[in-house]
């Protein structure tokens, strides 16, 4: 749904960020602004700054920041139009329709969901009746006790043909609006419409909003040809977009709980229950491309658990080849293998959640399940059949669409294939997989690596091999002393005790420039934790006084909050008597033009310095010229901000404005 600016801009004006945060944070005046807790991580010392002028919130202990309708989609893990639309309800603004026809859709889809909530409860009234006494003992063989049932809304469809019929008619409900929210069977060739679901204990499907769209039911009956059947795609519901537990499992991964799909309605209840809320399971269909892109809202990397009998392998081998098209940059998959004979409903109860945690621990990647498939019990004892290897490998990663992933995972392959055949052992004992080299390892073995075959002494590294000492490490021990491959990096740089000083001895930066200086990358945590502390003694301060006043209040302040050694820190990584601009006294057009500068190369050298990371990776994976030169380049190009930098220390000194100020 979109929403107009001026619609956005309405909410904004009637509700302040501290009203809209005061509800999850206690907040307290400070100036002209707020300040509370973080409540997005825990904390002693309050970092937590809300400004309504501006009209945003920054945390400083997390680095969050932003709107009122990011505070509610952070805090509540929820899309940006769910959080207007709640926001529009805390305002008690009527949240407009895009057109006259989306208006009627709308008002239709309310009025099927209130057929949906009305046969939800009469669902639960019977289940917890005389009539579902059978339902009950189901459940409670399967562990699901009253509680869980409540959680869940659980109930029971009675076995009589027409019992939700009767009590959704005496609701004034039309027998249209039964038959299209599926709650019926009807049809031209049908002349008395009736109940879909008859004598199967149900589960409630919700939307994102936890809006009833759908059931599951199972039969308590073993002759029925459906043990279990889920309601038919309607105006509310399309199996193949929603998950069973969504909305739960997205408030869990937004509070940090792991994303586990698991098979079933059971399995997923059964999770939860040992503490596994982020538990969800698609709806009687394969994982789809869209339930795929809803797990990747939540998390980045979803785990997929799968019975260990061949029909979970081959699912698993599914969902594999559903998802490589589709990766991107930390999207992927990992896949947890279930002890054969055991679903997690089963193993949950055995073993409780030190057995559901064994199986997560041991989940693979999506690159190992590839891999263990492709050599599984294959001869690889000719020449010929290793280039058809590499050929099939090499065609796995064509289909994945981000040029970036796909060089990876022809990377990680190709490094597979290295460490597999590269040794060449004699009597061909590195080129036949069978046996656990090509098998994917069952829980509770943590990890299911192909076996490196062979005596690889005497042969250079991979190129993984040689990346996964470090980011920063070089691809040899010369290359790696050498002067080009040093490290750039100090204990505090002084560019970053620089900005300090000059916000500690000029406070009324902060003033106009709260949001920069909030946006700066520190490199080391105490510069870190210093700026959260000189930005809650500014917010301490009154701000009385001329500045001299105002930078000893504020000294005293970080003095007091245990900041004496960060403050020494700063006056030993800095020459500061260099630099004019950053003394007391300084014309505040000086201090201005040198912040700006000092900002702007604060920015580039970060910059450079990421360039230069991923310049040492290319040099690691390929010792060319071309990436040689790349980092020649990035050094260059990160001394020449250096050189900069040099000539605004020495501003001061050399124009004389040094001595001018004594």
């Amino acid at each position: 749904m979109r929403f107009t600016p001026q619609f956005l801009e309405e909410l904004r004006a009637r509700l302040p960020v501290s009203e809209v945060v005061g509800k999850r944070v206690k907040l307290k005046k400070a100036g002209r602004e707020w300040k509370g807790l973080s409540p997005f991580q825990q904390e002693k010392s309050p970092s937590f700054f809300v400004n309504d002028e501006k009209g945003f919130y920054h945390d400083f202990s997390s680095g969050k920041h932003g709107s009122i309708f990011d505070f509610v989609m952070e805090t509540e893990g929820v899309s940006f139009p769910e959080a207007v639309e709640r926001l529009a309800s805390m305002a008690g603004l009527a949240v407009p329709a895009a057109t006259p026809d989306a208006a009627r859709q709308e008002q239709r889809r309310r009025t099927l969901h209130d057929v949906m909530e009305i046969a939800a409860k009469f669902f639960q009234d019977t289940l917890t009746s005389r009539h579902g006494a059978q339902a009950r003992g189901y459940l409670a063989d399967r562990g699901i006790g009253p509680q869980t049932q409540l959680q869940f809304r659980m109930g029971y469809a009675p076995e009589d043909r027409f019992a939700l019929k009767e009590h959704l008619g005496a609701a004034g409900i039309p027998v249209s609006d039964m038959i299209e929210t599926g709650m019926l069977i009807g049809g031209d060739d049908i002349p008395v419409p009736y109940d879909r679901f008859r004598d199967r204990v149900m589960f409630p499907i919700s939307d994102a909003r936890g809006r009833i769209i759908a059931f599951g039911g199972r039969a308590l009956k073993k002759d029925v040809p459906a043990k279990y059947l889920n309601s038919p795609e309607t105006p509310l519901f399309h199996k193949g977009d929603n998950l069973y537990n969504f909305p739960m499992a997205r408030k869990a991964a937004h509070d940090g709980a792991p994303i586990v799909v698991v098979e079933g309605y059971v399995d997923v209840i059964a999770m939860v229950g040992v503490g596994f809320p982020g538990a969800v399971a698609p709806l009687g269909t394969a994982l789809t491309e869209n339930q795929l892109q809803l797990l990747w809202k939540m998390v980045d990397e979803p785990i997929l658990c799968f019975d260990g009998d061949r029909a979970g392998q081959k699912a698993a081998w599914r969902a594999a080849e559903l998802a490589l098209p589709h990766l991107k940059p930390g999207k992927s998959l990992r896949f947890a293998i279930l002890p054969e004979g055991q679903d997690p409903d089963d193993l949950a109860r055995s073993g409780g959640r030190g057995a559901i945690e064994d199986v997560i621990a041991a989940a693979g990647t999506l690159s190992d399940l590839i891999w263990a498939r492709e050599i599984a019990a294959g001869d690889f004892s000719t020449p010929e059949r290793r280039a058809a290897l590499e050929a099939r490998i090499n065609e796995i990663s064509t289909v994945i669409r981000d040029d970036v992933v796909k060089k990876y995972y022809r990377q990680d392959l190709a490094d597979r294939l290295y460490r597999q055949f590269g040794g060449g052992a004699k009597g061909g004992g590195g080129y036949r997989s069978g046996g656990q080299g090509g098998q994917f390892q069952r829980a509770p073995q943590r990890q299911f690596q192909p076996r490196i075959s062979g005596n690889n002494r005497g042969v250079s590294p991979t190129a993984s091999q040689m990346l996964g000492r470090g980011p920063y490490q070089a691809i040899s021990p010369q290359l790696a002393t050498s002067s080009i491959m040093r490290g750039q990096r100090s204990a505090v740089s002084r560019r970053e005790a620089l900005i300090l000083q000059s916000l500690i001895n000029h406070p009324w930066l902060l003033h106009d420039r709260l949001e920069e200086v909030a946006a700066l990358e520190l490199a080391h945590p105490e510069m870190h934790r210093l700026r959260a502390g000189i930005i809650a003694a500014f917010a301490h301060e009154h701000h009385h006084g001329d500045e001299a006043e105002q930078s000893a209040e504020m000294r005293e302040d970080l003095v007091k909050a245990g900041f004496t050694e960060q403050l020494q820190q700063v006056e030993r990584a800095n020459s500061v008597h260099a630099v004019w601009a950053a003394q007391p006294g300084a014309a505040q057009e000086d201090v201005l033009a040198t912040w700006m500068q000092l900002v702007a190369l604060h920015r580039q050298y970060h910059s450079l310095l990421r360039e230069l990371k991923d310049a040492e990776l290319a040099l690691g994976a390929e010792a060319s010229e071309t990436n040689y030169g790349w980092l020649r380049d990035v050094k260059a190009r990160l001394a020449e901000v250096d050189g900069t930098e040099a000539l605004i220390e020495g501003f001061g000194e050399l124009s004389g404005r040094f001595q001018r100020s004594q």
